[in-house]
């Protein structure tokens, strides 16, 4: 997500972007959920400060692969992307408006 941001703010023309510090800033909470069912699977559950809920998930094929952290990283950036769109639509009516 890092490098996805540099690239996009390396080609920005106006100040009209949503970034990535821009969403980090607006998480409240971060809960990391691992069912017992399936125990390679990883949930990230996101409270954004408005009170909304954003999920992201990770899961791996093999369960000898399996890593916690990976888990927990990639469930995260699952959910971003979410909180991205969401973020990018709320820009777009703000901008629509002026």
């Amino acid at each position: 997500l890092e490098i996805s941001d540099q690239e996009a703010a390396a080609v920005q023309k106006t100040p009209n972007r949503v970034t990535l510090d821009y969403i980090k800033s607006r998480i409240k909470e971060v809960e990391y959920i691992r069912p017992e069912t399936v125990s390679t699977l990883t949930i990230a559950v996101i409270t954004h400060e408005n009170g909304f809920t954003f999920t992201g998930e990770s899961a791996c094929a093999d369960p000898g692969n399996f890593d916690a952290d990976l888990g927990k990283k990639f469930a995260l950036e699952d959910a971003t992307r979410k909180i991205w769109a969401f973020e990018g639509f709320a820009l777009r009516e703000r901008l629509s408006q002026a």
